[in-house]
């Protein structure tokens, strides 16, 4: 059973990291939301901690620079990890090939152009036509704002006559970019899946996000960490499967079947909703503040 505090300062003191989620908790894909940043500014001020962790399929410094571009403040957070970086990684690593057909928009150029210094020397990638791929690579539709993976059948299926598997650099279905839901490069990786296609994960809720996280901060196996967000399937069940608290922000993709405060979500509602999902947080918020 999960419990409906109405701020971070209700529980922050016992923990020492938050592994925050952006899209829906702390920005809507256009601006921030000013309880959310005073809160994680609050968190820090008292000695903890903060990831931003985001499914987007950039490398971080992208994603920094979209923050910083949105005029969220840097004392509001210490480091951003993002599912770009973990898949990243498996690319260069040559998890699909080395010649990739790439879904996506120029936006994501830089999954490909920003070569981490531990693959300098690895074999190059290249972006091919899809006849001539040996896997591919999906940062999100070409067209985020029309498309829907319906669009991408008969290409897809010839990739899955192929045995082409797909690297998923995000694995989200959809988030809201200010009043428009988009669809995400989880949800072309699942119709794949769905035609029987391989695809292979990196961002919440799968693993390498969570590891390269406590990595980089150093964590041991006794830090106390609340993972927040607002995707029951990617921040809620990832936050689960690595056995760590959870704070869902109900105000988010879930907000239309929690009742008509987006602020306060129904507690009936609620419970039944999460009951139905099969997933229990340990506590929810309506926004994150």
């Amino acid at each position: 059973m999960t419990k409906i505090i109405q701020s971070l300062s209700q529980i922050g003191a016992d923990y020492d990291v938050l592994f925050c989620d952006l899209w829906g908790c702390l920005h809507n894909g256009k601006q921030p939301y000013p309880a959310a940043v005073a809160a994680l500014q609050a968190f820090r001020q008292g000695g903890g901690r903060v990831v931003l962790m985001t499914n987007a399929p950039r490398p971080n410094q992208y994603v920094i620079a979209q923050l910083d571009r949105m005029g969220v403040p840097r004392d509001a957070w210490d480091i951003v990890v993002s599912s770009g970086d973990a898949a990243q990684e498996a690319m260069f690593a040559g998890a699909v090939g080395r010649k990739v057909w790439h879904i996506g928009t120029g936006k994501d150029n830089g999954f490909f152009d920003d070569i981490p210094a531990e693959f300098a020397d690895a074999p190059p990638i290249q972006r091919v036509p899809l006849a001539e791929a040996e896997g591919i690579v999906a940062t999100g539709p070409f067209e985020e704002l029309t498309e829907t993976p319906q669009d991408y059948h008969d290409r897809l299926m010839q990739a899955r006559d192929r045995g082409l598997p797909l690297l998923c650099a995000n694995p989200d279905v959809v988030v809201d970019m200010g009043e428009t839901r988009i669809y995400c490069a989880g949800a072309l990786a699942e119709y794949y899946e769905g035609l029987g296609g391989q695809s292979l994960y990196f961002g919440k809720p799968h693993p390498p996000i969570y590891d390269r996280a406590r990595r980089l901060l150093a964590l041991g196996p006794d830090a106390r960490i609340l993972a927040v967000g607002d995707g029951i399937f990617t921040d809620v069940k990832g936050g689960l499967d690595q056995g760590i608290d959870v704070l869902f922000v109900t105000g988010g993709l879930a907000a239309d079947a929690l009742g008509p405060d987006v602020e306060n979500p129904d507690n009936v509602l609620l419970l039944d909703w999460l009951g139905g999902h099969a997933l229990a947080p340990r506590y929810s918020i309506g926004r994150l503040r």
